[in-house]
């Protein structure tokens, strides 16, 4: 079952006696267990009737006798199993118990950074009898659409150029995209409703005209002023400034272009397809760049982004400084 799918039949009160949220995600797995308590379990019955165990300091057995005590003020138990996947004795016991488990437990095994083995017991029949969940890695093509069906949740909405800053300074962790989320909604203006790239600038310290972003955009369409103006900018401002993270984001943007080549659709979403990225990237991005530079000359550049980062990593006695080698590499670049 997908997240919409099991977060929608929670709220309608079609609760299941055991769940098992899994995956790579920690983002959704915490979603649908925070979701479940606040459904069937008030606050003034928590103490009573809901227990929280960790799966390092319990065993089978433990979980089992936890599931088997009659709720005390409700009429729904609630055992919570967080780290389950940092439990290592035999599970024998909860698979038997998951095959007939009490009509007044609700049981949620919350199992992060993998997935249990639906080989064994436990795993076949949570996957039989159970509510099972796995909540997969998001990839970058993904974020823009969970920035927007986060923000429209709360009746609000956000310029392109400001997703754009929030995916370059965040990245794929949905936690921390959700936490920065909660800062600008905190921050916006009384009355306002668009988030704007000014005040993802404001909140972030992210300068929303000279960022890796707007220096692959220059890089893209071979704008040479542009990009050693922000190359500039960013060797006078170390703070906001750091080589090993531009260089990254440029090694990953010529690679991406370098597949680009190969990719046996050509069009805007057929090389999204290709690369996994969002179409809004390859268009403003990968084709421009594809018009700009040959095979050869990206071949050339990715060894270019090598020696860069080995000289500043000291490699040959290289003193130079981040900024200057920066701006010799874009020279090279651009060349």
């Amino acid at each position: 079952m997908t997240y919409e799918e099991i977060a929608k039949s929670i709220k309608k009160g079609d609760i299941a006696s055991v769940y098992c949220l899994m995956g790579e995600e920690p983002y959704y797995i915490d979603k649908l267990e925070s979701l479940i308590t606040e459904k069937v379990m008030p606050h003034e019955n928590r103490d009573f009737d809901m227990e929280l165990l960790y799966g390092s300091d319990v065993d089978s057995v433990r979980i089992v006798e936890s599931c088997s005590q009659f709720p005390m003020l409700g009429e729904k138990r609630l055992v919570v199993v967080r780290e389950f996947q940092q439990m290592r004795s035999s599970q024998d016991a909860l698979a038997t118990y998951v095959k007939n488990p009490s009509s007044t437990t609700i049981l949620v095994l919350c199992h992060k950074n993998g997935s249990i083995d639906k080989r064994k017991v436990l795993g076949k029949n949570i996957d039989k009898l159970g509510v099972v969940f796995e909540s997969k890695r998001v990839y970058e093509k993904s974020l823009p659409s969970f920035v927007q069906n986060y923000l429209k949740s709360f009746g609000k909405n956000i310029e392109p150029k400001a997703i754009e800053m929030l995916v370059e300074f965040v990245g794929t962790d949905l936690m921390r995209m959700s936490s920065e989320l909660d800062k600008l909604l905190v921050a916006m203006p009384e009355g306002e409703s668009r988030v704007s790239a000014t005040l993802v600038e404001g909140q972030t310290g992210m300068s929303k005209d000279f960022n890796n972003f707007e220096l692959i955009a220059a890089i893209s369409q071979k704008q040479k002023s542009q990009a050693v103006k922000i190359v500039k900018y960013f060797g006078s401002n170390p703070r906001s400034f750091a080589l090993p993270s531009t260089l990254s984001v440029m090694f990953t943007f010529f690679s991406d272009l370098m597949q680009s080549y190969y990719s046996p659709d050509k069009s805007e979403h057929g090389i999204a397809q290709w690369l996994g990225k969002p179409d809004w990237k390859v268009r403003n991005e990968i084709l421009p760049a594809m018009k700009k530079y040959t095979g050869r000359k990206v071949m050339e550049i990715l060894s270019y982004i090598r020696e860069t980062d080995a000289a500043s990593k000291g490699v040959g006695g290289c003193k130079t400084s981040h900024g200057d080698l920066l701006l010799e590499l874009i020279f090279r670049i651009l060349d």
